[in-house]
């Protein structure tokens, strides 16, 4: 239920936006309604003047409204900046002193996951890949965790339209075979990159849970050259990374 003080047109369209973002699904008008409190002309005329504006779009059935890529690059440049600047980037360069290797901290964006943060280790050889920054979902590390908490039905879809491309002799371009590492990586808690994304690269990546819930709002992830670090001893650092997690998600509110 939105509240009487949202009672402006901008401030209107803005806990409209906030209630749509927080119900993960796209949603029909009669859900809104019931959902906002609000008279089904006025939910019908702002759904409409959101999908004018490119915040929204609907679902091929015409009946239910998305996140449109406008409001999912305004979230995270919006999450990159206060990351950047703020105590999750701390978290972060605290960790990479602890493991030695370059961390990052991500979002899943549509079928795609993006950087929102990151810092290098001091070592000469590494992947740069600055925040912005975009991979595949199936091969790394990260983008396996986010389809791996994801609902059954959320996962399908977006597996089912997702092209499994090779990108190392070691991806996973079976659906069989990676849905069960999606539902083993649900089980054990972390996921792994081994060398899927980027040949001679390993990864390990772990949830950033929402604060007393079950829902991954992030993952933060341990980077490193298999030459220095092989993919056993990076789970070795699962702790230390579990650890961050649970800092980050303080910082979340």
């Amino acid at each position: 239920m939105i509240t009487e003080t949202d009672n402006s047109p901008g401030l209107r369209l803005m806990a409209l936006l906030d209630l749509l973002t927080r119900q993960e699904r796209p949603l029909a008008l009669p859900e809104v309604v019931d959902l906002s409190g609000w008279p089904k002309p006025t939910v019908h005329r702002m759904l409409v003047q959101l999908e004018a504006g490119g915040w929204l779009l609907r679902e091929p059935d015409g009946r239910r409204f998305a996140l449109a890529p406008r409001l999912l690059r305004f979230a995270e440049a919006t999450l990159s900046a206060s990351t950047l600047q703020g105590v999750r980037h701390s978290v972060l360069r605290q960790l990479v002193a602890e493991v030695g290797e370059s961390c990052n901290l991500t979002a899943m964006s549509g079928a795609e996951v993006v950087y929102l943060d990151r810092v290098e280790s001091a070592f000469p050889l590494r992947l740069e890949l600055r925040p912005g920054t975009r991979v595949p979902a199936h091969c790394s590390a990260s983008g396996k965790l986010f389809l791996a908490w994801m609902g059954a039905r959320q996962r399908r879809a977006l597996l089912d339209g997702l092209a499994l491309t090779r990108y190392t002799a070691h991806t996973l371009t079976e659906r069989a075979a990676l849905d069960a590492e999606l539902d083993a990586i649900r089980r054990d808690g972390h996921a792994v990159d081994a060398e899927e994304f980027v040949e001679g690269l390993v990864c390990v990546a772990v949830p950033v849970l929402a604060p007393g819930k079950r829902t991954v709002r992030c993952a933060l992830a341990l980077q490193a050259p298999a030459a220095r670090m092989t993919l056993a001893q990076a789970r070795l650092q699962l702790p230390r990374l579990q650890s961050a997690a649970q800092a980050m998600a303080r910082t979340l509110g």
